[in-house]
């Protein structure tokens, strides 16, 4: 993810002051439903709507922490589930309320050595959202369109399309079942598109 994505998202509430929720998308998104029902969503309190990643023990906690550090380790449930950052519903007013943007900047400068975790923008994010998360139904949020095999169905009901990982569609590496699905939005004939030579 490109850091000047990664540190907008943190400033939401900051850049766009007069509004109280938003949906944001990465930029390897496709969106192919409606996602005005998201903006009506009661996320119960949370900060934070997103599709959890529990699918395996991949994406748990542990997985993406240090828990031989004790600030880690008694703040944070290694089995709890990670969320996948490119499909979120942020209510803005509770994330002034709550300071989240403050909670990211403690946890930046508690891993200034690295000690907490290594490398990523999801760590930080899963640390900061801790307890602020609400989980959606996967249909909002299909991932791994960049780097793994998708059920189908899961696809044709998906809101969102994620080409999260590796192989971006844009790409010769991205995997060919599921350029068609970006490249439909694609108009070749724009003079950008010809300019930078984009097939």
């Amino acid at each position: 993810m490109p850091l000047s994505i990664t540190i907008f998202k943190i400033y939401i509430p900051e850049v766009f002051p007069a509004l109280k929720k938003v949906v944001f998308l990465d930029d390897d998104v496709v969106v192919q439903k409606d996602l005005s029902p998201l903006f009506s969503l009661n996320l119960n309190g949370n900060v934070n709507g997103a599709v959890e990643t529990c699918m395996e023990t991949f994406h748990r906690y542990h997985k993406y922490l240090n828990y031989s550090h004790p600030l880690i380790r008694e703040h944070f449930d290694p089995d709890a589930y990670g969320w996948a950052f490119g499909m979120n519903v942020f209510d803005l007013d509770e994330w002034r309320r709550r300071n989240v943007t403050g909670i990211y900047h403690y946890w930046q400068e508690k891993n200034v050595d690295r000690t907490l975790w290594k490398l990523g923008t999801l760590p930080p994010g899963l640390l900061t959202f801790y307890g602020l998360t609400q989980p959606l139904s996967p249909s909002w949020h299909v991932l791994g369109l960049g780097y793994t095999n998708i059920d189908p169905h899961l696809i044709e009901k998906g809101a969102v399309l994620h080409f999260n990982g590796n192989s971006k569609p844009w790409l010769k590496i991205g995997m060919e079942k599921y350029k068609p699905l970006w490249d439909r939005f694609l108009d070749y004939s724009h003079p950008v598109m010809q300019q930078c030579n984009v097939r």
